[in-house]
This record gives C-alpha cells, sequence and structure tokens, in this order.
C-alpha cells in the first residue's frame, strides 16, 4: 500500500509517529479538513498533470484552483490532468491519497504560491484517510520540490 511507502520514507526521517491516519475518509480537501480538524484551505492538495510527456504533481493550497493562462504561460502547455485510472501507475499513489512524498522518481514536485501563507499545512501520505502536519520549510524538504511557482487562482 502506498502509506507503507510513505511511512517508511518518514521513517528515514524519523517522523513517521507524525502520520495521522483517520476512521473516516479524507479524500477531498473538505473531508481531509474535517478530519485534521483544519481550515479547508490548509489541506495541501496534490494535483498530477501530464507536461511535456511528463508527470508533474503541483501541491497547492485547499482553496486554490488551476488557473490556466497561469499554468500555460509557466508551462508553455494546456493543463492536462492525469487521468484517474493512470494516476496509481504513473505517480505512485491513488486519487485521494495523492501526496508528494514516496512518489516514482521521475515526477517532478511543484509548489504552488497559495501554500506561503500559512506556518504549516496538511498534505495526504498515500491514502485516502491520512495526513501529516508539515511547516513550509518541511514540505520543501520532504516534497524534494523543484520550484515554487504561481499558477493558482480564487484564493488571495
Amino acid at each position: 500500500m502506498a502509506i507503507d511507502k510513505v511511512k517508511e520514507y518518514f521513517k528515514e526521517y524519523g517522523i513517521d509517529d507524525r502520520i495521522m491516519e483517520f476512521d473516516k475518509s479524507s479524500a477531498t480537501v473538505t473531508l481531509a479538513a474535517q478530519a485534521a480538524g483544519c481550515e479547508p484551505k490548509r489541506i495541501a492538495k496534490s494535483l498530477s498533470f501530464i507536461v511535456n510527456d511528463k508527470p508533474i504533481l503541483i501541491v497547492t493550497a485547499g482553496d486554490a484552483k488551476i488557473d490556466n493562462k497561469k499554468f500555460k504561460a509557466f508551462f508553455k502547455t494546456k493543463a492536462k490532468m492525469i487521468k484517474s485510472s493512470e494516476v496509481e501507475s504513473l505517480i505512485g499513489h491513488d486519487i485521494g491519497g495523492v501526496c508528494p512524498f514516496a512518489i516514482k522518481s521521475d515526477v517532478t514536485v511543484y509548489l504552488d504560491e497559495s501554500l506561503k501563507r500559512f506556518e504549516t499545512v496538511f498534505p495526504a501520505c498515500g491514502s485516502s484517510n491520512s495526513a501529516i502536519e508539515l511547516t513550509i520549510p518541511e514540505l520543501e524538504k520532504y516534497s524534494n520540490f523543484k520550484e515554487w511557482i504561481d499558477v493558482c487562482k480564487d484564493w488571495q
């Protein structure tokens, strides 16, 4: 299971005990916020796209939406989400548990500016009933992100 890969990943850093597993689903921003006891905007959702035939993840705040114009300006292509049936094979986690930890080695991770307004955020941990609370510097470190980008709207 993907959550086991994430637990192993975080064990290397000695923080696997910080992973929260819930009795209920955290597969959507709303459900994750209820389970974690935080505002929906503090859920760090990981969105999967194909750019130049390669999988990427963009981690955004829970209240942010992809702005197609900004996306195209940055990536020089239209936003094309990965089909739900292909997310697990391309990213390493299934929908509802997609996160930037313990993913396939060819996936590039970007962090969206919408996250910078928070001290801590709650990304999933590989399953549809898990999360971990991380500071922004921790998210940067553990996600092995390439760079901060600005491709979202509706959060300001």
